[in-house]
Protein backbone atom coordinates (compact mmCIF):
# COMPACT_ATOMS: atom_id res chain seq x y z
CA UNK A 1 0.00 0.00 0.00
CA UNK A 2 1.49 3.27 -0.64
CA UNK A 3 1.38 6.49 1.46
CA UNK A 4 0.39 9.86 0.06
CA UNK A 5 0.24 13.12 1.99
CA UNK A 6 -3.17 14.73 0.84
CA UNK A 7 -3.26 18.82 2.44
CA UNK A 8 -5.97 20.22 -0.47
CA UNK A 9 -9.50 18.88 0.24
CA UNK A 10 -10.10 20.13 -3.47
CA UNK A 11 -7.13 17.37 -4.76
CA UNK A 12 -9.04 15.49 -7.59
CA UNK A 13 -7.91 11.96 -6.06
CA UNK A 14 -10.36 12.49 -3.12
CA UNK A 15 -13.28 12.25 -5.61
CA UNK A 16 -14.08 8.81 -4.80
CA UNK A 17 -15.08 9.65 -1.52
CA UNK A 18 -16.18 13.28 -1.52
CA UNK A 19 -19.88 14.43 -0.50
CA UNK A 20 -20.88 11.10 1.03
CA UNK A 21 -24.14 12.88 2.77
CA UNK A 22 -25.01 14.16 -0.39
CA UNK A 23 -27.83 12.08 -1.75
CA UNK A 24 -27.73 12.94 -5.32
CA UNK A 25 -24.17 13.05 -5.84
CA UNK A 26 -23.29 10.68 -3.40
CA UNK A 27 -20.67 8.14 -4.67
CA UNK A 28 -22.33 5.00 -3.61
CA UNK A 29 -25.13 5.37 -5.87
CA UNK A 30 -26.02 2.55 -8.30
CA UNK A 31 -26.84 4.72 -11.08
CA UNK A 32 -23.62 7.20 -10.69
CA UNK A 33 -20.19 5.41 -9.69
CA UNK A 34 -21.91 2.59 -7.57
CA UNK A 35 -19.07 2.39 -5.15
CA UNK A 36 -18.54 0.33 -1.91
CA UNK A 37 -17.52 2.55 1.22
CA UNK A 38 -16.24 1.45 4.19
CA UNK A 39 -15.77 3.59 7.36
CA UNK A 40 -13.98 2.66 10.43
CA UNK A 41 -10.63 0.60 11.04
CA UNK A 42 -12.62 -2.40 11.68
CA UNK A 43 -14.88 -2.23 8.25
CA UNK A 44 -12.47 -1.02 6.37
CA UNK A 45 -10.26 -3.83 7.19
CA UNK A 46 -12.97 -6.71 6.77
CA UNK A 47 -12.84 -4.86 2.65
CA UNK A 48 -9.29 -5.39 2.35
CA UNK A 49 -10.14 -9.22 3.77
CA UNK A 50 -12.95 -9.06 1.01
CA UNK A 51 -13.86 -9.53 -2.87
CA UNK A 52 -14.34 -5.63 -2.57
CA UNK A 53 -10.52 -4.84 -2.89
CA UNK A 54 -10.22 -0.90 -2.88
CA UNK A 55 -8.57 1.58 -4.82
CA UNK A 56 -8.22 4.03 -2.29
CA UNK A 57 -7.95 4.50 1.29
CA UNK A 58 -8.39 8.22 3.14
CA UNK A 59 -7.30 8.57 6.84
CA UNK A 60 -5.71 10.10 9.16
CA UNK A 61 -2.15 8.55 10.32
CA UNK A 62 -3.52 7.21 13.96
CA UNK A 63 -6.01 5.14 11.90
CA UNK A 64 -3.66 3.75 9.54
CA UNK A 65 -1.06 2.81 12.47
CA UNK A 66 -4.39 1.75 14.17
CA UNK A 67 -5.55 -0.28 11.09
CA UNK A 68 -1.39 -1.74 10.78
CA UNK A 69 -2.01 -2.93 14.12
CA UNK A 70 -5.60 -5.17 14.74
CA UNK A 71 -4.76 -6.45 10.94
CA UNK A 72 -1.29 -7.43 12.58
CA UNK A 73 -3.50 -8.83 15.79
CA UNK A 74 -5.47 -11.22 13.28
CA UNK A 75 -2.38 -12.61 12.01
CA UNK A 76 -2.45 -10.69 8.41
CA UNK A 77 -0.83 -7.74 6.86
CA UNK A 78 -2.42 -4.63 6.28
CA UNK A 79 0.12 -3.02 3.60
CA UNK A 80 0.00 -6.46 1.93
CA UNK A 81 -3.49 -6.94 1.77
CA UNK A 82 -4.12 -3.61 0.12
CA UNK A 83 -1.63 -4.03 -2.54
CA UNK A 84 -1.66 -1.59 -4.79
CA UNK A 85 -4.23 1.01 -3.37
CA UNK A 86 -3.44 4.21 -2.24
CA UNK A 87 -3.59 5.38 1.51
CA UNK A 88 -4.30 8.99 1.33
CA UNK A 89 -2.95 10.08 4.35
CA UNK A 90 -4.17 13.10 5.83
CA UNK A 91 -5.91 15.35 9.18
CA UNK A 92 -9.37 15.34 10.60
CA UNK A 93 -10.27 18.78 9.24
CA UNK A 94 -8.96 18.22 5.43
CA UNK A 95 -11.06 14.47 5.77
CA UNK A 96 -14.38 16.65 7.35
CA UNK A 97 -14.15 18.67 4.99
CA UNK A 98 -14.04 15.97 1.65
CA UNK A 99 -16.31 13.78 3.38
CA UNK A 100 -19.09 16.55 3.92
CA UNK A 101 -19.57 15.98 8.08
CA UNK A 102 -17.45 15.50 10.57
CA UNK A 103 -16.99 11.61 11.31
CA UNK A 104 -15.09 10.15 14.67
CA UNK A 105 -13.89 7.04 12.44
CA UNK A 106 -11.01 9.20 10.59
CA UNK A 107 -10.42 6.08 7.79
CA UNK A 108 -12.56 5.49 4.65
CA UNK A 109 -12.36 2.93 1.44
CA UNK A 110 -13.64 2.76 -1.35
CA UNK A 111 -13.65 0.02 -4.20
CA UNK A 112 -15.60 -0.68 -7.25
CA UNK A 113 -18.61 -3.24 -7.34
CA UNK A 114 -17.05 -6.67 -8.45
CA UNK A 115 -19.52 -8.78 -10.88
CA UNK A 116 -22.43 -9.72 -8.79
CA UNK A 117 -22.80 -13.46 -7.30
CA UNK A 118 -24.64 -16.16 -8.68
CA UNK A 119 -27.66 -17.46 -6.56
CA UNK A 120 -25.84 -21.18 -7.23
CA UNK A 121 -22.75 -19.36 -5.71
CA UNK A 122 -24.88 -18.82 -2.82
CA UNK A 123 -26.61 -21.75 -2.56
CA UNK A 124 -24.35 -24.75 -3.34
CA UNK A 125 -22.67 -26.19 -0.21
CA UNK A 126 -24.94 -23.75 2.44
CA UNK A 127 -27.21 -25.41 5.33
CA UNK A 128 -28.72 -22.01 6.24
CA UNK A 129 -29.95 -19.52 4.36
CA UNK A 130 -31.95 -16.42 4.96
CA UNK A 131 -34.30 -14.87 1.93
CA UNK A 132 -35.33 -11.62 1.45
CA UNK A 133 -38.60 -9.34 0.40
CA UNK A 134 -39.20 -6.02 0.31
CA UNK A 135 -36.46 -5.50 2.83
CA UNK A 136 -35.26 -2.07 2.25
CA UNK A 137 -33.92 0.02 5.50
CA UNK A 138 -30.57 0.28 5.63
CA UNK A 139 -30.23 -0.43 9.59
CA UNK A 140 -32.55 -3.43 9.26
CA UNK A 141 -30.20 -4.94 6.36
CA UNK A 142 -27.24 -4.06 7.90
CA UNK A 143 -28.00 -5.74 11.01
CA UNK A 144 -29.41 -8.78 9.45
CA UNK A 145 -26.11 -9.44 7.67
CA UNK A 146 -24.27 -9.09 11.11
CA UNK A 147 -26.79 -11.52 12.72
CA UNK A 148 -26.43 -13.87 10.07
CA UNK A 149 -22.58 -13.55 10.56
CA UNK A 150 -23.07 -14.18 13.84
CA UNK A 151 -25.22 -17.00 14.33
CA UNK A 152 -23.89 -19.29 11.50
CA UNK A 153 -25.78 -18.15 8.18
CA UNK A 154 -24.20 -19.07 5.06
CA UNK A 155 -25.71 -16.75 2.59
CA UNK A 156 -28.21 -13.87 1.96
CA UNK A 157 -30.81 -14.27 -1.25
CA UNK A 158 -32.53 -11.12 -2.18
CA UNK A 159 -36.31 -11.24 -3.61
CA UNK A 160 -37.62 -8.77 -5.30
CA UNK A 161 -38.37 -4.75 -3.64
CA UNK A 162 -35.02 -5.50 -1.44
CA UNK A 163 -33.01 -2.17 -0.55
CA UNK A 164 -29.39 -2.20 -1.66
CA UNK A 165 -26.94 -4.02 0.25
CA UNK A 166 -23.78 -2.25 -0.49
CA UNK A 167 -25.51 1.21 0.47
CA UNK A 168 -23.04 2.75 2.66
CA UNK A 169 -25.21 3.16 5.89
CA UNK A 170 -25.69 -0.71 5.15
CA UNK A 171 -21.92 -1.32 5.28
CA UNK A 172 -21.49 0.41 8.04
CA UNK A 173 -24.28 -1.17 10.42
CA UNK A 174 -23.30 -4.83 9.53
CA UNK A 175 -19.90 -3.75 10.39
CA UNK A 176 -18.39 -5.04 7.17
CA UNK A 177 -19.32 -8.41 7.25
CA UNK A 178 -22.00 -7.12 3.98
CA UNK A 179 -18.86 -7.40 2.32
CA UNK A 180 -17.65 -10.92 3.83
CA UNK A 181 -20.88 -12.89 3.37
CA UNK A 182 -22.14 -14.09 -0.10
CA UNK A 183 -25.44 -12.93 -1.75
CA UNK A 184 -27.34 -13.19 -4.91
CA UNK A 185 -30.30 -11.65 -6.40
CA UNK A 186 -33.15 -13.84 -7.38
CA UNK A 187 -34.63 -13.20 -10.46
CA UNK A 188 -38.13 -12.28 -11.33
CA UNK A 189 -40.30 -8.93 -10.41
CA UNK A 190 -42.78 -8.97 -7.40
CA UNK A 191 -45.14 -11.72 -8.44
CA UNK A 192 -42.71 -13.93 -9.87
CA UNK A 193 -39.30 -14.41 -8.13
CA UNK A 194 -41.27 -16.10 -5.78
CA UNK A 195 -40.45 -19.72 -7.27
CA UNK A 196 -37.20 -19.26 -6.30
CA UNK A 197 -38.23 -20.42 -3.29
CA UNK A 198 -39.85 -23.32 -5.16
CA UNK A 199 -36.29 -24.12 -5.97
CA UNK A 200 -34.99 -23.85 -2.88
CA UNK A 201 -37.26 -26.50 -1.79
CA UNK A 202 -36.19 -28.96 -4.78
CA UNK A 203 -32.68 -28.52 -3.93
CA UNK A 204 -33.34 -29.83 -0.14
CA UNK A 205 -34.32 -26.55 1.70
CA UNK A 206 -36.83 -26.86 4.10
CA UNK A 207 -38.36 -22.94 3.69
CA UNK A 208 -39.90 -21.51 6.72
CA UNK A 209 -41.51 -18.29 6.24
CA UNK A 210 -41.34 -16.38 9.32
CA UNK A 211 -44.86 -14.22 9.94
CA UNK A 212 -46.74 -13.73 13.11
CA UNK A 213 -49.73 -15.73 11.92
CA UNK A 214 -47.30 -18.85 11.85
CA UNK A 215 -49.25 -22.04 12.62
CA UNK A 216 -45.63 -24.07 13.75
CA UNK A 217 -43.43 -23.10 16.74
CA UNK A 218 -40.14 -21.60 15.12
CA UNK A 219 -38.65 -24.69 17.12
CA UNK A 220 -40.00 -27.13 15.88
CA UNK A 221 -39.21 -25.76 12.41
CA UNK A 222 -35.73 -25.56 11.97
CA UNK A 223 -34.97 -28.87 12.63
CA UNK A 224 -34.14 -29.98 8.92
CA UNK A 225 -30.97 -30.26 7.20
CA UNK A 226 -31.32 -27.38 5.20
CA UNK A 227 -33.19 -24.56 6.01
CA UNK A 228 -34.17 -21.15 4.28
CA UNK A 229 -35.78 -18.69 6.67
CA UNK A 230 -37.75 -16.13 4.37
CA UNK A 231 -38.71 -12.75 5.84
CA UNK A 232 -40.71 -9.89 4.31
CA UNK A 233 -40.26 -6.01 5.09
CA UNK A 234 -41.02 -3.87 8.30
CA UNK A 235 -44.41 -3.70 8.65
CA UNK A 236 -46.26 -5.31 5.95
CA UNK A 237 -44.08 -8.35 6.42
CA UNK A 238 -44.64 -11.27 3.48
CA UNK A 239 -46.73 -11.26 1.41
CA UNK A 240 -49.21 -14.00 0.89
CA UNK A 241 -47.67 -15.18 -2.98
CA UNK A 242 -44.45 -15.99 -0.90
CA UNK A 243 -45.79 -17.45 2.10
CA UNK A 244 -47.81 -19.60 -0.18
CA UNK A 245 -44.21 -20.57 -2.10
CA UNK A 246 -42.68 -21.80 1.25
CA UNK A 247 -43.10 -25.43 3.44
CA UNK A 248 -43.93 -23.71 6.54
CA UNK A 249 -44.74 -20.68 8.38
CA UNK A 250 -43.41 -20.32 11.81
CA UNK A 251 -43.79 -18.02 14.37
CA UNK A 252 -42.02 -16.49 17.39
CA UNK A 253 -43.85 -17.30 20.41
CA UNK A 254 -44.75 -13.51 22.18
CA UNK A 255 -46.30 -12.80 24.94
CA UNK A 256 -50.13 -11.24 25.09
CA UNK A 257 -50.17 -7.64 23.79
CA UNK A 258 -46.85 -8.15 21.52
CA UNK A 259 -47.62 -8.24 17.62
CA UNK A 260 -44.79 -8.67 15.79
CA UNK A 261 -40.70 -8.02 16.57
CA UNK A 262 -38.21 -6.23 14.39
CA UNK A 263 -37.28 -7.48 11.01
CA UNK A 264 -33.68 -8.10 12.17
CA UNK A 265 -34.60 -9.02 15.72
CA UNK A 266 -36.75 -11.93 14.45
CA UNK A 267 -34.17 -12.63 12.02
CA UNK A 268 -31.74 -12.63 14.91
CA UNK A 269 -33.78 -15.20 17.03
CA UNK A 270 -34.42 -17.52 14.03
CA UNK A 271 -31.12 -17.97 13.46
CA UNK A 272 -29.97 -18.54 17.28
CA UNK A 273 -32.69 -21.09 17.21
CA UNK A 274 -31.49 -22.95 13.84
CA UNK A 275 -27.64 -22.52 15.31
CA UNK A 276 -28.89 -24.38 18.45
CA UNK A 277 -30.55 -26.99 16.83
CA UNK A 278 -27.26 -27.76 14.36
Amino acid sequence: MLVVDVTDPADPRLDDLRDLNHSDRRPDLPGGRGLVIAEGTYVVGRMLLSRFRPHIVLGTDARLQQLRREAAAEGWDADAQAGDAVYLRTTKDVLSEVIGFKSSRDILAAADRPTPLPVDHVVDGARTLVVLEGVNDPENLGAIFRNCAALGVDGVLFGASTGDPLYRRVVRVSMGHVLRLPFAHLPGVSTTWQRSIEDLRGQGFRTVALTPSGDVPLSRAVDAEKVAFVLGAEGPGLTEHAMRACDVRATIPMREGTDSLNVATAAAVAFYERSRER
